[in-house]
């Protein structure tokens, strides 16, 4: 056993820590890998169609990283928790109250969809959406981060979504722009808006603070990830049109979300 007191040991500790930051990293590539597996591939798919040898290898792989990290989890007992049932309940009703709040606060303010966009628009969205939507730009003056951060902070949550940097948030029905809008962020923003029109604001909480939880990245987030990669087919080719409805119906379906 090392012990900090021993000036030998504490080289030692500092290269384990040096190669643990590598290895996250590492491991931070491999989970967006996956996540990229479950963007366009099915757990069925992949059961069904993938090179036996070559997937047997991946499970294997997984499961071996998993029991090792675990084994560590174990070993520090409480100094790494789980949150309890209550504790996640909180955490849903925290952001499923703050979503609302932020939704009242900007919808007042918030602007229809000009007539442009709407035609460009669609073919993707539905006419409802298009004309209920609201959209507010901030001009640079950009959101501040939700009040219960601190709270998560001090449970060990480091990775939570810097609000400031995202080119846009969606309140439900309403898009805010931390700078200008701009087409692509706009049609992210309005993915959102479906799959809240679809779960609910509170089961669309639900999913959003349980898939952080077990990633503890808000990009590896499936209501995010699906969110940019309708965004980004869009962007590829803005004339081919689909039904972002359709799309997000499919993955609740499929249970991806």
């Amino acid at each position: 056993m090392y012990s900090w007191n021993d000036p030998d040991d504490r080289v030692a500790i500092a290269q384990m820590n040096s190669e643990l930051r590598h290895a996250q990293l590492d491991l931070l590539s491999a989970q967006c890998a996956t996540d990229r597996l479950r963007l366009r591939f099915s757990v069925g798919d992949l059961a069904r169609y993938s090179e036996r040898d070559l997937l047997r290898k991946t499970i294997g792989t997984a499961v071996a990283l998993h029991e090792y990290y675990l084994s560590i989890q174990n070993e520090m007992g409480l100094e790494v928790s789980i949150l309890s049932a209550a504790q996640i309940a909180h955490a849903v009703k925290q952001v499923s109250a703050y979503l609302s709040k932020q939704r009242e606060i900007h919808f007042a303010n918030g602007a229809p969809l000009a007539p442009r966009l709407k035609e460009t628009l669609q073919a993707f969205f539905s006419p409802a959406l298009l004309e209920r939507v609201r959209t507010v730009e901030l001009h640079g003056r950009r959101l501040p981060p939700p009040p219960f951060y601190s709270e998560a902070h001090a449970l060990g949550f480091d990775h939570l979504p810097e609000l400031t940097h995202m080119p846009s948030l969606t309140f439900v029905d309403v898009i805010v722009f931390n700078d200008l809008l701009i087409d692509r962020a706009l049609f992210h923003g309005l993915v959102h808006a479906v799959q809240f029109q679809i779960l609910g604001l509170e089961r669309y909480a639900d999913l959003f603070v349980r898939a952080f939880l077990r990633t503890n990245a808000h990009f590896t987030v499936p209501l995010e990830t699906h969110a940019f990669a309708l965004e980004s087919k869009f962007a590829v080719d803005p004339r081919k049109a689909f039904s972002v409805e359709e799309q997000v119906r499919l993955w609740l379906r499929e249970g991806r979300y």
